[in-house]
């Protein structure tokens, strides 16, 4: 058997965590196996579903690298395959019209919910209980499912193991709407029936819809794929992801400077694990994926977590490749490229100290604009005599070899003859300079800066020092 997987986002938003989740381990099992993974914009919600949405979806999954085999496909471009079956159901008696108002349904809730049952349809337009009535004037009938009275479906879930829910819990749910639209339960189990999906994977909120769907597939005489409920995503305190928790569309995190490798890595292990393994490509991914280790409880999420593993993923990555990356912000920022240092090596000296690209753009700004140092800063690092060394550390350095070891040496070498502490120096240096007080080593610094810059700047600094 050909593994068929598929994911199938309803573009009414940016593509989320869970979705994103949901879809790298539809992508990674498909690919596990060697089997066809597709993509399905299921865009029946017309009034909330926008081009805009559908754009951010095809933009996330081609930034985490998700490619697909077949797709997208949209749902609203086979509204006459989802009429056709329809019309074979309606002719087989599975199905049905119904003309009841959404005012009568409201009423038949209440009376409902007032006796203490649970509200559900009634099944008031069924073809026996309809015997003799006349439909309406003028209105259009919704199409409805007729579910079995009797019995139980039950399956084998991949993550959650057996479910079985009694058809009596489940009423006759709507299939299309008025307009001939149909609904998610029915567009669902048609698409996936046509597309031959043998396994679906999803978020276990669409565990009290897969009763639902099986009880369609058999009415069409469809095979049922396999089905694996994924748990939800929660909040480090244990509530429900949500924007205060740090959940964004996948977007914003290119937006906000994470690689690819690091949320595709952090969103592997958000309910799934391999042994101890926190970090691995998606090679390594792919080659262990199973849905045998998905967990059966909720996964939390942690922003610390990811910061930790793109900061790991920074250090690894390509030079030029991060400048890149980091240009756009760096233009954000009021910064020329251009105006300084080759970014590649401002990156290189820089990509340790840093979790995101905006922090390495941040960290990188007094390469290529001077920045004034508060005085905070100043009335910490510069007292009395200060400005006497940075003016001895100045001369030599208009005549030293301009490399690292040079300027190193040179700036030791000054401290030791004025006998002062490498601190002393470095500190007052480093703040006149770059207007900071933490950067890498200063010989480093200095040495991407260049000479002229270099002494530029000690000049402009130099009379906030006290001699």
């Amino acid at each position: 058997m050909t593994i068929r997987t598929r994911f199938a986002p309803s573009p009414t938003g940016y593509l989320h965590i869970g979705g994103a989740r949901t879809a790298l381990f539809s992508w990674a099992f498909a690919r596990r196996h060697g089997g066809t993974f597709i993509l399905r914009i299921e865009d029946t919600d017309v009034e909330r579903s926008t081009a805009a949405s559908t754009q951010a979806i095809l933009d996330a999954m081609d930034w985490l690298g998700l490619d697909y085999d077949e797709g997208p496909f949209y749902q609203m471009q086979r509204l006459e395959r989802y009429r056709e079956v329809v019309r074979m159901l309606l002719d087989q008696g599975k199905a049905y019209r119904c003309y009841a108002s959404r005012e009568e349904l409201d009423e038949m809730r209440e009376a409902q919910r007032a006796r203490g049952e649970k509200p559900r349809y009634d099944g008031r337009w069924r073809p026996e209980n309809a015997h003799g009535k006349t439909p309406p004037a003028g209105v259009e009938p919704i199409i409805r499912f007729r579910n079995p009275d009797d019995g139980v479906v039950t399956w084998d879930d991949l993550v959650k193991g057996e479910i079985s829910v009694a058809n009596a819990e489940l009423d006759d749910l709507v299939i299309m709407r008025a307009d001939g639209v149909p609904t998610y339960n029915f567009g669902v189990v048609v698409d996936d029936w046509d597309m031959a999906m043998t396994h679906v994977i999803r978020g276990d909120d669409h565990v009290n819809n897969t009763p639902r769907q099986i009880n369609i597939y058999h009415a069409l005489g469809a095979p049922v794929p396999r089905f694996g409920h994924v748990p939800m995503i929660l909040g480090e305190d244990g509530e429900r992801l949500s924007k205060r928790h740090g959940a964004v569309g996948v977007m914003q995190y290119f937006e906000e400077g994470y690689l690819p490798e690091a949320v595709n890595n952090y969103f592997a292990r958000l309910g799934w694990s391999h042994g101890d393994d926190e970090i691995f490509s998606m090679e390594q991914f792919v080659e262990w994926f199973d849905l045998a280790h998905i967990s059966r409880s909720p996964a939390r999420f942690s922003t610390e977590k990811l910061v930790w593993l793109n900061a790991h993923y920074l250090k690894l990555a390509d030079d030029q490749r991060l400048a890149a990356l980091v240009q756009p912000f760096m233009v954000r920022f009021d910064c020329d490229p251009a105006s300084g240092p080759p970014l590649d090596r401002v990156v290189a000296l820089l990509k340790d100290r840093v979790g995101t690209i905006a922090e390495l753009a941040q960290s990188a700004i007094y390469f290529y604009r001077r920045l004034e140092a508060s005085e905070a800063l100043r009335e910490q690092h510069y007292s009395l005599g200060t400005g006497a060394a940075i003016d001895a550390l100045r001369a030599r350095l208009g005549d030293v070899e301009w490399n690292r070891e040079a300027i190193g040496t040179t700036i030791k070498t000054v401290a030791k003859e004025l006998g002062l502490k490498m601190p002393r120096l470095a500190m007052p240096l480093r703040v006149i300079v770059t207007g900071e007080a933490q950067t890498p080593a200063i010989d480093a610094v200095l040495e991407l800066l260049g000479r002229e810059e270099t002494l530029a700047r000690i000049d402009a600094g130099r009379l906030r020092v006290p001699d």
